[in-house]
């Protein structure tokens, strides 16, 4: 199973050095993107469809941009792959990353497992060695893989490391269905929820008052918080399902499409992804109709429609049964889980 560890870096003279690195990176994603438009500027120009450039390709054409840039030519492969993973998901070219400004893209810097070394919780990259925070607590794997250092919007700089560690195996063979929401973060199957905690509500006034203000640092400062308490309250729910239950079954509710405030406070996609990696066994399954059907009988017969969504509780017409709407949904998310022809295995994500 590969995970991604995370250390700040201790160094307080290493934000010059990786800027630098961080702006050869820049240009050479810039370069690649550049190609990127100039195909397909041809293409609607009417010139014959040519195949787009494979990150092999893009290596190929940034041959001696490492020497030049004055960074490792595996750091300049790892950005070409970036690139075309990038550019094939979204089936254009990606955006160019700005260098300066206030809205200017933030590092990163791939590296791989030759341009780095790493030896009693240092790396050491170019010659210049970066002492991590967090070492003792949480010990480097023996096997990495690769890894990148990236900075937040507030400057400080982190090693993200991929590593390779054994996945435990499941104590019992458990299985819960969730339905994500907003005002309960999770229903589940066995009828439980998990109340949502409304973090970004919470500093709302707090941080319109400071962009009011113009004060820009303490206004990140209060989105990094926030961001950090999230998370910490989504792994710590994650961790605590996945811990009982050997099966994880959620539908697959699409956060892009609903997003606003609520929906983006309330992080279903990283709870999503946590429970992914988290899970001995976790399967996504499409969520149409399972508000509607009754999870006693099946028959069809819930609230529907946008005129529905005030009723959280319904009588099914067929055998009388009661259901709250959220854990009837959970339920009918792990029947469909459970009656699936083979795991969902597809579904599993790495952090």
């Amino acid at each position: 199973m590969l995970l991604t560890y995370k250390y700040r870096i201790k160094n307080r003279n290493a934000k010059s050095a990786l800027r630098r690195h961080a702006f050869a990176v820049n240009q050479v994603w810039n370069y690649c993107c550049a190609q990127q438009r100039d195909t397909e500027l041809r293409y609607r120009a009417g010139a014959p469809k040519r195949k787009w450039a494979s990150h092999y390709d893009l290596q190929r054409l940034c041959k001696g941009a490492g020497a030049m840039f004055g960074i490792h030519q595996q750091t300049i492969g790892g950005v070409c792959r970036t690139f075309a993973q990038a550019r094939d998901k979204a089936k254009h070219a990606p955006a160019f990353r700005k260098s300066y400004g206030v809205r200017r893209s933030l590092g990163w810097i791939p590296f791989e497992g030759q341009s780095r070394q790493i030896k009693d919780g240092v790396v050491t990259y170019l010659g210049k060695h970066y002492y991590l925070w967090g070492i003792k607590r949480r010990p480097i794997p023996a096997t990495v893989k690769g890894g990148a250092f990236v900075e937040d919007a507030l400057g400080r700089w982190y090693v993200c490391l991929t590593v390779e560690v054994e996945r435990k195996p499941a104590t019992n063979d458990k299985a819960i269905g969730i339905d994500l929401g907003l005002k309960s973060l999770a229903a589940l199957s066995d009828g439980r929820k998990i109340e949502a905690p409304g973090i970004y509500r919470r500093y709302e006034q707090q941080l319109a008052a400071l962009q009011r203000a113009g004060k820009r640092r303490h206004a990140k400062r209060l989105h990094a918080k926030i961001k950090a308490c999230r998370a910490d309250f989504l792994h710590k729910v994650s961790t605590e399902l996945t811990g009982q239950n050997a099966i994880i079954a959620v539908g697959n509710v699409n956060a892009s499409a609903l997003a606003s405030k609520s929906v983006l406070d309330a992080g279903w996609s990283s709870f999503r992804k946590m429970l992914a990696y988290k899970a001995n066994d976790y399967r996504e399954v499409d969520e149409k109709f399972t508000t509607q059907d009754c999870s006693a009988c099946g028959a069809r017969c819930g609230p529907k429609g946008q005129k529905g969504l005030g009723i959280r509780e319904w009588e099914c017409a067929s055998c009388g049964a009661n259901h709250d709407r959220d854990v009837n949904a959970a339920r009918n998310i792990l029947a469909l889980a459970l009656s699936a022809e083979r795991p969902a295995e597809e579904y599993r994500r790495v952090a």
